[in-house]
Parts: structure tokens; sequence; C-alpha cells
């Protein structure tokens, strides 16, 4: 099984949340069945690491990011079995994309795994520490929601 992550520069919220599966995959042992990447809708970081803050963030919750930074591509579409994106902006941008039913349905808003569905996952870039810790504990509860959907599901 192949999950994306998609947010605008693939610098905060989308290697997190890469990194937060990764993390909790291993600790499931099943980290060799399943591959997750991240990416962004722009290309603004290209190449880059996650944003400093994102990764002290991660690092003091217990998550190692080694993400860098690429922009999202036409072939991500068919390749990836799940794309979650982090807001609504960024799924009408992956949309945009194609036509091709198969691939809109496995485009997926992240806090659909939340409690709070329907809602964006705030992007920190902008704000302070705070945001940054805001950030991963509702994508620590998103991808744990997720994994719990794709236990029921009979995919994991």
């Amino acid at each position: 099984m192949k999950i994306l992550f998609v947010c605008l520069g693939n610098i905060c919220r989308s290697p997190l949340a890469e990194g937060i599966l990764k993390h909790k995959l291993k600790l499931l042992d099943l980290g060799s069945s399943v591959m997750v990447d991240s990416c962004g809708t722009s290309n603004y970081h290209i190449g880059d690491l996650p944003d400093d803050r994102t990764r002290r963030n991660a690092e003091r919750n217990g998550v190692i990011l080694d993400h860098r930074g690429r922009q999202l591509s036409i072939d991500d579409l068919d390749y990836f079995d799940f794309i979650l994106a982090m807001d609504h902006s960024n799924i009408n941008n992956i949309l945009k994309l194609t036509e091709d039913l198969s691939v809109q349905n496995k485009v997926m808003l992240m806090r659909e795994f939340d409690a709070d569905k329907g809602e964006e996952v705030p992007d920190p870039y902008y704000g302070d520490e705070d945001g940054f810790q805001e950030v991963f504990d509702i994508l620590d509860r998103s991808i744990d929601g997720f994994i719990i959907h794709l236990q029921s599901k009979g995919l994991l």
C-alpha cells in the first residue's frame, strides 16, 4: 500500500504527517508493508528539509523527519493508493490535475479521520511554536483514525 500526504509547501504539515505515520507503522511492525511519502502542491521548497520548527517539534514528540520537499506530480495520482490533503485548497489543487474518478476517490481530507471531520489541518508556518504542537496533536489523532480505518478495511 502507498500513502501520500499533501500540503502547500511540503515543509510543515505533510512531512510531519509522513513522519508520524512512519513512526506508528514501525511501532506496529508494519513499516515495511506500507510506502509513505509527502509532497506539496507548490514548488516553493523543492529539495528543502522540513521547517526547523516542524523538525524540532517532531523530535520533542519522538518522531524523526528525514524528508526533502518535493512537488506533487501527475504520476503521483496513479501511483498512490491514498492521497491525504491537509486542507480544501490542497484538495482542489490535486483534483484540478485529473478528471479520473478512480483518482478523485483516493483523495481525502486528512481530518476525515479525526473527531472533527471536515476540518482542515491549520498551516502553522506563520504562527508560533504552539501552532506546531497543535498541528502535531491534530495529525497524531487523525493518523490514529486513519490506521483504524485501514485496519477495519483489512488493509493493515
